[in-house]
């Protein structure tokens, strides 16, 4: 692992620095790359290794104060309202973490699903899918949809194999459906609308579920000797009967998305709706109490906090870049290229994935969009496209080893080895690396809601 992530680092500085044309700035940009790759690979933290490079690097190659750079940056970014909406969706998630939501999802959903092809497992998808639109995190869906989707299926003797793999590769759909933590985060970096990129994240995250139940369907019916047999039967009644269990759930949704399409709450104040959503559906299923309140909300706090450093850190990283002229530098050089917009992406991409292998998403991303952003806006791309396009690059980082994180937690929850949990869930992986060329071939499916949303508020 440490060979890979050395080879990643020459190859990223190398290029990065190749571009660089004055002398003094190609010094900088060795000295930054060099420093910021050897800190993470040295397992220093994300916000502490770019604290410490940009101040290094003002102080080197600039004449002003480094503390009141990083003091009045840090404050600034800390102080916008648009990221009170991230600790908000946050608690929202945590609230729901620890209320009765995944038996719910199972008991409401099995019903309808059973007799799909691949039965039970479409459970996984799709209460994926819908508790990563009250979460906006990918760890904390596997675990949820998990707890009680896991134990229930192998009661049922379903293949371990497409079992994890489904919940693993859809448990990724946490990051991309609304309200997503990740896009809560590059909205801030590139001071774009986050409700946009809401809107946007609703139509390619339904398609990659779709992808991930067609996958599915195809692998049940290859391996039909493997899947057990449906004993089950559920009349129309019964089914509506049982549909009783998501209807909170779907209120739930529809009241935070539905206030930010519409124009009537923005996206801090739908988050806002959502808190309270989700304390009176806890509250109504009993599971409100004063140890799951504080416990949601110390939960809510750490996450908070460990985002809201890092993003402090990518904040005063790309302050001590504008000094330098380094990004421009950088989009100079990708203009000088001449690289067709297909070829960036598709550099991006692979850049991306083996990122991912060492680094979260979040991480990734507030670590490299101080370089890459002004690459991207001299390519002419749509820089809400962008971010959709990254969040699905991203998603692959969390079922790629050594650092997959819904690997790890299907891991503990299911107690098989790391690398048959990885091999189960490769097949998703090649699966959104389908959904990232379809965005690319039709960028309409991220951009099409985004500007319907702005006709309605105009």
């Amino acid at each position: 692992m440490l060979t890979l992530f050395r080879s990643v680092a020459i190859i990223t500085a190398n290029v990065l620095v190749s571009s660089v044309k004055v002398p003094g700035l190609r010094a900088f940009a060795i000295l930054k790359i060099s420093l910021l790759l050897f800190l993470l690979g040295s397992g220093v933290w994300v916000a502490l290794s770019m604290i410490a490079v940009s101040a290094i690097g003002m102080m080197l190659f600039t004449t002003r104060p480094v503390g009141d750079a990083m003091a009045t940056t840090i404050w600034g970014t800390s102080s916008s309202w648009t990221l009170t909406a991230l600790p908000l969706f946050v608690w929202m998630g945590e609230i729901l973490f620890r209320t009765k939501l995944s038996e719910n999802l199972f008991k409401g959903l099995s019903p309808w699903l059973s007799k799909l092809p691949g039965g039970l497992i479409h459970v996984n998808v799709v209460g994926c899918g819908l508790f990563a639109a009250i979460s906006g995190s990918s760890a904390a869906t596997v675990a949820t949809v998990g707890k009680m989707s896991i134990p229930e299926l192998r009661k049922r003797k379903y293949p371990e194999k497409i079992l994890l793999g489904s919940l693993a590769g859809s448990g990724t759909l946490g990051l991309l459906i609304p309200p997503s933590i990740i896009l809560i985060i590059y909205g801030v970096t590139i001071e774009d609308s986050i409700a946009k990129l809401f809107m946007a994240g609703i139509f390619p995250g339904i398609m990659l579920a779709i992808i991930f139940m067609l996958y599915v369907v195809v692998w049940s019916i290859l391996n039909k000797d493997q899947m057990p047999k449906i004993s089950e039967e559920f009349s129309f009644i019964e089914k509506i009967k049982r549909s009783k269990q998501l209807l909170p759930v779907v209120l739930l949704i529809s009241a935070v998305i539905g206030s930010i399409y519409t124009g009537i709450a923005t996206a801090t104040e739908a988050a806002s709706l959502g808190v309270v959503g989700a304390l009176i559906l806890s509250l109504f299923q009993g599971t409100l109490n004063k140890d799951s309140f504080r416990l949601s909300l110390l939960g809510a706090t750490k996450t908070s906090c460990m985002i809201a450093f890092i993003l402090a850190g990518s904040t005063f990283l790309s302050l001590a870049m504008g000094f330098t002229g380094l990004p421009r530098n950088l989009a100079i050089w990708i203009q000088e290229l001449n690289l067709s917009p297909y070829m960036l992406i598709f550099i991006l991409t692979i850049f991306y994935i083996i990122l991912g292998m060492f680094l979260d998403g979040i991480s990734a991303v507030v670590l490299t969009m101080a370089i890459i952003e002004p690459m991207i806006r001299q390519a002419g791309f749509d820089m809400i496209w962008f971010g959709i396009y990254l969040v699905i690059v991203v998603e692959m980082a969390q079922i790629t080893p050594p650092v997959g994180f819904n690997l790890f937690v299907l891991q503990g929850m299911a107690n098989r080895d790391m690398s048959f949990i990885a091999k189960s869930a490769f097949p998703l992986f090649l699966l959104m690396i389908l959904a990232v060329i379809i965005i690319i071939i039709f960028p309409e499916i991220a951009l099409w809601l985004p500007n319907q949303m702005s006709q309605n508020i105009n």
